[in-house]
């Protein structure tokens, strides 16, 4: 079983934790643990209770009324939901059920429904990666079992690389892009994800991968002068410097523009060197590739 905390709760559902322990004192749906330190945590059931009464919720379904709802009752709400926003949350809800259950199979008919839907195109962007910018939050908390994340990152992997071969480009390419994570990093779907969004875009992208030393980075950059740099960084263990990082990036590469997003992309707010952007939401990155 995995031990959540009211944080995570709070990061998966967009329920703020001071409102979460008010459903706790006023309702039985949520009957958190402790551990022998008096510390609360959450369960897999809690973390499907909290994400599906989230979900009701936000679309018009009053706490008091779902509180007197059977689980059976609740589910069939969930799917009665018309709203087009609604449709995707509660599959990036179901992703992340399947996976704390490691629940595969589940885990690969949820997405192969919503490709069936929508395409994998909207796939990719409506589900995936939203999915992926939840599960970043497990991984920097490290409640991310690793068994869970590399069950389900190959099979998200899997739909990732169908998506990228499915592209055809039409026409001559005008910009050259290189991805790549620095070492230490192996968490790749976020690039892969940028590697579709680029190629869709009518770019040739040079995918050198995980765990990629600097120096090999800076041979191929030199070698291949691509327009810009792209890495998308999750989570490294360790003793990482996401500033030496930086710092050394524009040291080796400095007449190259050089994109970051990711977790550590968002939290750092000290000044950068010029060459270097900081993307800190789906929306900044998206509007950089768009103008690129």
């Amino acid at each position: 079983m995995n031990a959540f905390s009211i944080k995570d709760l709070e990061n998966l559902s967009g329920i703020k934790a001071h409102t979460i322990r008010i459903w706790e004192q006023r309702y039985s749906f949520l009957k958190p643990q402790r551990s022998k330190s008096n510390i609360r945590f959450y369960g897999n059931e809690e973390l499907k209770t909290v994400l599906n009464i989230a979900l009701l919720n936000k679309y018009g379904f009053k706490i008091s009324h779902i509180d007197k709802m059977s689980p059976s009752e609740v589910r069939e709400k969930i799917i009665s939901l018309s709203y087009a926003e609604a449709y995707q949350e509660r599959f990036i809800n179901e992703l992340l059920q399947h996976m704390v259950e490691l629940d595969v199979e589940n885990f690969e008919e949820a997405l192969n429904i919503y490709i069936r839907s929508k395409g994998i195109d909207k796939t990719i962007s409506q589900l995936i990666f939203p999915f992926l910018e939840k599960i970043g939050i497990l991984w920097l908390t490290n409640h991310m079992n690793v068994a869970q994340e590399h069950l389900v990152t190959n099979v998200i992997r899997q739909k990732l690389i169908v998506g990228i071969e499915g592209i055809t480009l039409y026409t001559q390419v005008t910009k050259t892009v290189l991805l790549f994570l620095p070492e230490g990093e192996h968490h790749e779907l976020g690039l892969l994800y940028l590697y579709y969004l680029l190629k869709s875009r009518n770019m040739q992208v040079l995918y050198l991968g995980a765990n990629v030393p600097l120096k090999d980075l800076e041979f191929v950059a030199h070698l291949k002068q691509p327009h810009f740099i792209f890495t998308h960084i999750t989570s490294i263990p360790g003793r990482f410097s996401f500033e030496k990082f930086i710092l050394q990036l524009h040291q080796r590469i400095p007449a190259i523009p050089v994109i970051v997003s990711g977790k550590l992309a968002q939290t750092y707010f000290k000044k950068i060197p010029q060459n270097i952007l900081l993307k800190k939401s789906i929306d900044d990155l998206l509007k950089q590739i768009t103008t690129m």
